[in-house]
């Protein structure tokens, strides 16, 4: 994309935004809530435009002393694209484990497909809920990992992508009682923003 273009969202179609990936994420906590027989603790999901090398910033659950394990799934949709990450806390998966009845010790693969296994009902859920309200129907990649058991800034490399602004909806979950902590990240492109906001708007008139 041109640089030189720019691209901006004001606080009535951030608030929008927000208001959009709260009903989203409700949906995607309710399923892993039904899959998991927990509680899920649901913050106030977090807007902003941002410079894809600022992606650390936007991640407000995890610690930067923590080591992470992720995932990436993109998405495409009537001229909108972008990607959808998946962090985990490290220390959530023996917890996962025990709450799903995982078999047999828990080493990186099965790890990877505890990873999968909490991506998919996530990701799927949160884009399915975002696309619904702005009449926009996803179609996802496949999951790719983006490493385990990694430095936070390790797994963030801003030289993954090829655009330099990014729309990004900070989700995290955490699970009552549990040490379960993971951050749902999903960032739209720069040439996506202009859409989203005609779509924002047309909500906005109703």
């Amino acid at each position: 994309m041109n640089q030189s273009v720019s691209v901006s969202i004001t606080e009535d179609q951030r608030d929008c935004y927000q208001e959009i990936s709260n009903v989203a994420m409700g949906q995607a906590a309710d399923l892993l809530a039904r899959l998991l027989g927990v509680k899920v603790i649901l913050p106030i999901p977090v807007v902003n435009l941002i410079e894809v090398n600022e992606l650390r910033m936007a991640l407000s659950g995890i610690e930067n002393s923590d080591t992470v394990s992720g995932v990436c799934q993109g998405f495409i949709g009537n001229a909108i694209s972008g990607e959808a990450l998946l962090i985990f806390n490290d220390t959530s998966f023996s917890d996962i484990s025990s709450l799903l009845q995982y078999k047999g010790v828990l080493d990186a693969a099965l790890e990877l497909e505890l990873l999968m296994d909490v991506a998919n009902i996530l990701i799927g859920a949160c884009l399915r809920g975002i696309g619904e309200q702005l009449d926009v129907n996803f179609s996802q990649g496949h999951p790719v990992v983006l490493g385990q058991h990694v430095n936070l800034n390790d797994l963030l490399k801003s030289d993954n992508y090829r655009w330099t602004k990014t729309l990004a909806i900070e989700i995290n979950y955490k699970i009552e009682g549990y040490d379960i902590n993971c951050d749902l990240l999903i960032l739209f492109t720069e040439d996506a923003i202009d859409v989203l906001n005609r779509k924002v708007d047309y909500l906005l008139e109703d």
